[in-house]
């Protein structure tokens, strides 16, 4: 009998242990048919219950650990400490989730079935909606369309701009991205890495802290050879914005605009560095504060957290 595939599941937490307890409640009905699967809870740094609570909990049908980092890390930094811990014991495949998700009792089994479909495939996202209640636009929607409303249908890069979008955004789903494609960015609420990527190039750069990690990891897993792929097949529902804050919040405001430059950087054509560059000029003078400071820390090389963890709160 072939060896089942060993599948780790990493959850990154920030002083959110009753959010987290309820993720991995729901973690403990998912379907694992064929699969050895473990969860890893990786606690960044918290200074509630988290450290206390989770340390001790047990987790019906998988294995569980859980790891301290000690700091916050941010989401790139814990996150690789469980890839990492995950991918040295053994994992075929890692699928890192946020602790504000409610999950498709088949994710498990349907993002491993296509992983395994395509070994050039190294990375996938499931459809996502949003959770009742956390749609950007409530009032627009009627009764019976809430749970419907698409979040995430695949990633679309705007290259010459450097922007990035979720396909289908606001869209009651009534089928209109039912088919798995390639897709430019996985998006980091929930998405599984292959083993064989992450030997090929690496962990997350932790050099983004917060936000566009995903585009970027999906930019290196594509200019690796490998495939980033989008499928309907699973789906879970968000509670956007709770673990990270909402568009135009201080954290929002600092690293998006920071990260936005280092990935243009990294990645776009002269004449698309040179409209950042112009953007960034104007933002200094005319942005929110930390949109400034964002830009600021940029230019003078400020990575990972910045100046972020040290503000004044």
């Amino acid at each position: 009998m072939a060896n089942k595939p060993k599948v780790s599941i990493v959850i990154l937490t920030w002083n959110q242990c009753e959010m987290t307890k309820n993720q991995l409640a729901g973690v403990a009905k998912l379907d694992v048919a064929g699969l050895d699967v473990e969860m890893i809870v990786v606690d960044n740094g918290s200074t509630d219950a988290t450290i206390e609570e989770l340390t001790k909990f047990e987790l019906p049908n998988m294995k569980y650990k859980f790891i301290e980092t000690g700091s916050n890390l941010g989401f790139a930094g814990g996150n690789n400490i469980g890839i990492k811990d995950a991918i040295e014991r053994g994992a075929d495949y890692v699928i890192s989730m946020n602790n504000d998700l409610i999950l498709a009792k088949d994710i498990l089994v349907k993002l491993v079935e296509l992983a395994g479909s395509d070994k050039k495939i190294g990375l996938i996202a499931p459809k996502m909606y949003f959770a009742k209640g956390f749609e950007f636009h409530k009032n627009r929607y009627k009764e019976s369309e809430l749970g419907k409303v698409i979040w995430y249908a695949g990633g679309v890069l705007d290259r010459n701009n450097v922007y990035s979008e979720h396909r289908g955004v606001d869209e009651v789903d009534r089928g209109q991205y039912d088919e798995i494609c390639d897709t430019d960015y996985v998006n980091g609420a929930c998405f599984l890495i292959t083993k064989d990527l992450i030997k090929k190039i690496g962990l997350i750069d932790e050099i983004f802290f917060l936000y566009w990690e995903d585009a970027d990891y999906s930019e290196k897993a594509r200019r690796a050879g490998f495939r980033v792929m989008y499928t309907p097949e699973t789906h879970l529902w968000h509670m956007v914005s709770v673990s990270t804050g909402k568009s135009g919040s201080p954290s929002n405001d600092y690293f998006i605009i920071r990260n936005r430059l280092i990935f243009g950087l990294r990645y776009s054509s002269l004449r698309t560095k040179f409209a950042l560059f112009r953007d960034s000029i104007h933002l200094l003078f005319s942005g929110r504060e930390w949109q400034k400071k964002g830009v600021i820390d940029f230019y003078l090389c400020r990575w990972k957290s910045g100046r972020w963890l040290n503000r004044k709160k």
